[in-house]
């Protein structure tokens, strides 16, 4: 039980009552009499809010959470009571959100019932512990509040963004791709793969008769062909110190896996098959790539347990295994950072390894935050300064950029928000164009 603000506005006043009775007697006798009127109403208070069991309240949410997405929560609360309260409601969220602001007031008539909807926007893979719901109730008397612990403890598991996967496939249905930045790609040229040999009929293209099987056969045989749908799609994501850095609360490594898994997911939609290679001082797994029905709850599960380190990547071991392990050639997406030109020139000869069996693409980031400090006005000399070394941060990237398409590898420099979004649509132009 608990006294409300009221009670000690009123035993304020009381006492303020009490004092003045030294002067003025009638003061003393109308403190007694406010005094018994409220220790009246105070039992009757009492036994109004606990006569019975008059709350009940339950959280309802996924069990499981989308990274970097908005995950809706919602409250039903329930008066048992048969007359109006007024509740106060605090939802114990984990802690990690630093919430102070999960503190709900509302009204209930008698027997009535409503919900209470808000949402939690989780920056980090992991378990999070949700605690009870505390109900604070008080009558129309509210001399007392009652508290309810409601509900009951649990964890919920917050996975690389999911809810993205549905939100990509509502809009490729509907066909509006093009309103979070998709473009609409044309797919040029014919690009196929054998199917069968046949008996050669009129109208047959005379180009695609198999000499070898006419003469073995002693009559015209054509091979058939069959558009090339299924190329490999492998997300490799670089685990090493690198990937640390964060913006607006996430890291780069969970931008990353975020995107490598809604890569995935429109891949397997084209008809690709989906694989997924992390690796950081050294490798560390491999899902080869598929296409079916369990293979993207597979990549979910394994992309949720990655964590980045603090040791730089071994890019010599990435060749070895990728050289031991996918065989035909693929698109490799590798997903890491680069400071400088000098950190690029210590893996180049791997990236150039990489590139000679498989078309490989580096994604890297912008420095958001760097970028928006070189365009502010410089104030004095240190000012002069460090604009200058952010614009050479900023040269430097590009200039990454332009060696590795110097080398044969293409590359993508986003910033960590548009990601998703900028790698979908470089998919879908290097998918039209053939280039893997």
């Amino acid at each position: 039980m608990f006294l409300t603000r009221r009670f000690y506005i009123i035993m304020t006043a009381i006492i303020l009552l009490f004092v003045a009775g030294f002067w003025w007697r009638f003061c003393y006798w109308a403190a007694i009499a406010i005094l018994t009127i409220i220790g009246m109403m105070l039992i009757i208070d009492i036994i109004l809010l606990y006569h019975k069991h008059g709350i009940d309240a339950n959280r309802l949410c996924s069990e499981r959470f989308s990274n970097g997405d908005d995950n809706q929560i919602e409250i039903r609360v329930e008066s048992n009571y048969t007359f109006p309260v007024w509740l106060n409601i605090i939802d114990e969220v984990p802690f990690v959100f630093q919430r102070r602001d999960i503190n709900f007031d509302l009204s209930l008539k008698s027997l009535e019932g409503k919900t209470i909807i808000y949402n939690l926007h989780p920056t980090k893979r992991g378990v999070y512990n949700f605690g009870k719901i505390r109900v604070f109730v008080s009558s129309i008397i509210g001399l007392i509040q009652r508290r309810f612990t409601c509900g009951e403890a649990q964890d919920i598991k917050v996975f690389p963004s999911y809810l993205k996967l549905n939100h990509y496939e509502l809009l490729a249905i509907s066909n509006n791709l093009s309103e979070i930045g998709i473009k609409k790609i044309r797919r040029v040229g014919n690009n196929t793969e054998f199917e069968q040999i046949k008996d050669y009929v009129t109208g047959d293209d005379y180009r695609t008769i198999n000499w070898k099987a006419t003469a073995r056969r002693n009559k015209l045989m054509a091979n058939i062909y069959t558009d090339e749908k299924s190329q490999q799609v492998i997300s490799v994501i670089d685990k090493g110190r690198v990937m640390q850095q964060a913006f607006d609360g996430m890291t780069l490594l969970d931008y990353s896996i975020n995107a490598a898994l809604v890569l995935s997911y429109i891949a397997t939609h084209k008809e690709d098959k989906a694989g997924v290679i992390t690796f950081e001082r050294q490798f560390d797994s491999f899902i080869r790539p598929e296409r079916n029905n369990l293979h993207m709850q597979k990549i979910l599960d394994n992309l949720y347990h990655q964590e980045s380190t603090f040791g730089e990547s071994d890019y010599s071991s990435l060749c070895v295994n990728v050289g031991r392990l996918v065989t035909k050639r693929s698109l490799l997406i590798i997903y890491t950072n680069f400071y400088g030109r000098n950190a690029l020139e210590r893996q180049l000869p791997y990236l150039k390894q990489l590139s000679n069996n498989h078309v490989v693409l580096v994604v890297f980031f912008e420095d958001v935050e760097l970028d928006q400090f070189s365009r502010e006005p410089e104030r004095d000399i240190q000012d002069y300064y460090c604009h200058a070394v952010a614009r050479n941060v900023t040269f430097e990237k590009q200039a990454i950029v332009a060696t590795l398409r110097q080398n044969g590898i293409f590359s993508l420099l986003t910033k960590p928000e548009n990601l998703s979004v900028n790698l979908i649509n470089r998919y879908l132009e290097m998918k039209a164009a053939h280039t893997f």
